[in-house]
Order: C-alpha cells, then structure tokens, then sequence
C-alpha cells in the first residue's frame, strides 16, 4: 500500500498538510506486539514550494519526494484539488464542499464520477454516534475570532492587532494580546463546537469576560464582553413549541430566527455555528438596515458564500492577503473596509493555514488515532462507506440527494 501526499493545487495556496514528515515515520514504525501494524506501507511526497513542512524536511525524514503520484493507491491532500489535476481511477481523501451543493464546487463533483474516483471527505468522516472525528476547527476558530479582534481595532483605531498568520504561533499571539488594552464592547459568538470554543480560547486568553445571553442583551458593561449562544438562543419554533435539538437537525426548516436582540446590542459577531440550508438565517439584509442593527463587524468562520448561507454579507471569500472587505447594507454590495456606513466582513476560508505548522500536527494526530486503521481496512465501523461521497461513478449511498447537482450542466 502507498499513501501519496499531494500538492495543494487550489488558489489561493494552501500550506497545510494532512500528514507531517514525523508523523509518516511514526506510522511505519508502528509496531503491533514485535511486528510492524503497516507492513509494506509507504508515502510519496508531491513536491511542493508552499507547504508549512518543506520538501527537506520529508526527505530529511527518509520519506520520498516525487512529482509523479499515478503509482499511489490513495492520494490525501487538504483542500479541493483542482479537475485537471485529479488521477482517474483513484481513492482521494480532502475537503470536497460538495455536501451542501455548493455551486463552485459542481464541476469538481461531476469530474469525480467521470474519473471513476473514490472519494472520500474528511468533512464527513463520522463515529458511531454520528460525531466528526476529524477536523481543523479549532484552529479556523482560533484564527477567526483573533482576525476578528483585527478587524475591530482597524476598523475603530482603537488597538493595533496584527493579523494571525504575522504571530509564529498561537503562544506568541496569546503573549502578545498581554500588552493590549481593549475598548468596552460586546461581541456574540455562535456555535458550541470545535470552531466556537477554538474562538472563544482567543477571547479568553485576550481577556474578554463571558456574560450570559440574557446580561449580554440587557446590561451596560465598561470592559470588553462577550457571550456564546447554541441554536436555541438563535432559532425558535415556528408553532410556539420548546426547543427541540433533534427536529432543530432533523427539520430546520420548522424554526425562525430570534437572533435580532443581538444584532441590536452586539458590536461584533464572530459565526463558528454549523448552518444547514434549510435553517433560518441569523438576519436579512433588510435588518442590516435598520438604524437599530448595531453589528460592525462580522467575523464569519463557518463562510458559506451568500445566497446559501446565514448571513446575507458574505459575498464571498476573502483571502490571507486581503482578509476584509466592506459590506453596503444599502446597495447590498462589497465595497473598500473601513467605513463609516458599511460592515466589515472578514470570511476567509482557510483560516488554519494562517496557523499551519501547529494546524496540520493537530489534523495528522487525528488522522492517524481516528481514521487511518478504517481506511487500511484493519478495522471497520462503516465510517469510511459513511464518507464515501463517489466510487466507481455512482454517488455513496448517503449522497443520493446530490444527484441533480451532480448531473446538471455547470453554470
């Protein structure tokens, strides 16, 4: 068995790696007893000029380097790869966005089942119980909430913040929030999963007191606040009836948004909640509006592109190199940040690879503790039938429902 690492071919660049070069090494060392766990197992590495671990360090390892990946069996990466780029007749694991019909990512779908691919997304790699075993999203939550405090400060001048990707690490940036003095102001975080609680590591370690949801609407505070709301401080059922966390899943479409009391307190919102199509949004334009809409900063981890998504202004994508831009409430377009009748956005989709290094270690160790076993077939639960989005042309069992996506001419 040979296990290819590729090149990150998606643009903008992506540095991060599902594997590190120690982590390889580890996995052929593995013994079970006095024998090798992966006998006759072995990586080949797709050179690359951007990647955190450098093409050295893999060979420095005792790991080969090779452009050519045709001989691999399985080919891992991190981001979509690129149609032109895909090897018919492979078994890929990366981060697809397929699953909820994302329309810039139809093409990539299509070419998977014309290639007769076996693909399998990271995204929807579940336990038992139906929960996600692997994942970078703590550290998009780590760097969204700090890029989020980034936008703020230039946005009001009131501190000076570098961006995240600037800091060696997460420690050095938590060293030096040390040295900031914050402006009294009140930020929402919603979600209760590895992104939010990845932001509010940031805003705890920045100093920034938690409030709860009913303080955070009614009180004053003079220091830097912020409060954490799950689906049930955001959405209510439309017949008046309790919460309900299983139909809130099963049946988002039964629920309103009851998200406007922090739209009129919040300064800046900071979106780490898994959104299903289905569900309502946070707010409409029309709300944004509204003189009483005080949000003027939206740091939107989750970034599902608008009109499919929670929140109206996120247009687009941004990138590492220009991680804001300016939303017009009025003509509902993208404009120049930072100004005084406008929101700023920060929707950049790949914040991790603004912590690369400590992103792609943390990802490996849960590739290997939690997938790898199921993907060698030495052990089974279903969780890779379960991931399986396309093999041998047809959809998985799960992904039926991707049908008409799959088949309807690209726009």
């Amino acid at each position: 068995m040979k296990i290819g690492i590729i090149r990150e071919g998606k643009t903008p660049p992506d540095a991060r790696v599902p594997l590190t070069p120690s982590q390889c090494v580890q996995i052929q060392k593995t013994l079970f007893g006095d024998e090798l766990k992966y006998p006759g197992l072995s990586f080949a590495i797709q050179p690359s000029p951007i990647r955190c671990f450098s093409n050295s360090e893999y060979t420095d390892a005792g790991l080969k380097v090779q452009e050519d990946l045709s001989d691999c069996d399985i080919l891992i990466g991190v981001k979509e790869v690129p149609e032109s780029l895909l090897i018919d007749n492979k078994t890929y694991l990366f981060f697809s966005h397929t699953i909820k019909e994302q329309p810039h990512n139809q093409k990539l779908l299509k070419a998977i089942l014309d290639k007769n691919i076996k693909l399998v997304d990271y995204e929807t790699l579940t336990d038992r119980a139906g929960q996600r075993v692997i994942a970078f999203g703590r550290f998009a939550g780590i760097a969204g909430a700090h890029n989020g405090l980034m936008t703020y400060g230039r946005r009001t001048g009131a501190f000076n913040l570098p961006q995240m990707i600037d800091f060696k690490d997460f420690a050095e940036a938590k060293a030096y929030y040390k040295t900031l003095k914050f402006p009294a102001f009140k930020i929402v975080l919603t979600g209760s999963g590895r992104v939010s609680n990845g932001a509010a590591e940031v805003l705890n370690a920045a100093g920034i007191s938690r409030v709860s949801p009913k303080d955070f609407r009614s009180k004053t505070y003079q220091q830097a606040i912020y409060t954490q709301l799950d689906c049930d401080h955001y959405a209510a059922h439309n017949e008046n009836k309790g919460f309900d966390m299983n139909e809130f899943i099963d049946h988002p479409d039964h629920f309103h948004s009851i998200f406007k009391p922090y739209t009129e307190a919040a300064d800046i919102m900071i979106n780490g909640i898994y959104w299903d199509n289905r569900a309502p949004k946070f707010f409409s334009i029309e709300e944004m509006r509204s003189p009483l809409f005080k949000i003027k900063v939206i740091a939107d981890i989750t970034c599902d592109i608008a009109p499919q998504a929670s929140i109206p202004s996120t247009l687009f994508a941004s990138t590492i190199s220009e991680p804001v831009f300016g939303f017009d409430p009025i003509s509902g377009t993208a404009v120049n940040p930072y100004q005084q009748n406008t929101i700023d956005v920060m929707s950049i989709d790949n914040l991790p690879n603004e912590m690369p290094r400590d992103a792609s270690t943390a990802f490996g160790e849960q590739f290997i503790v939690n997938v790898l076993d199921e993907l060698l077939g030495l052990s089974y639960t279903g969780m890779i039938e379960r991931a399986t989005i396309a093999e041998k042309g047809q959809l998985g069992k799960n992904y039926q429902y991707l049908k008409k996506y799959a088949e309807a001419i690209p726009a």
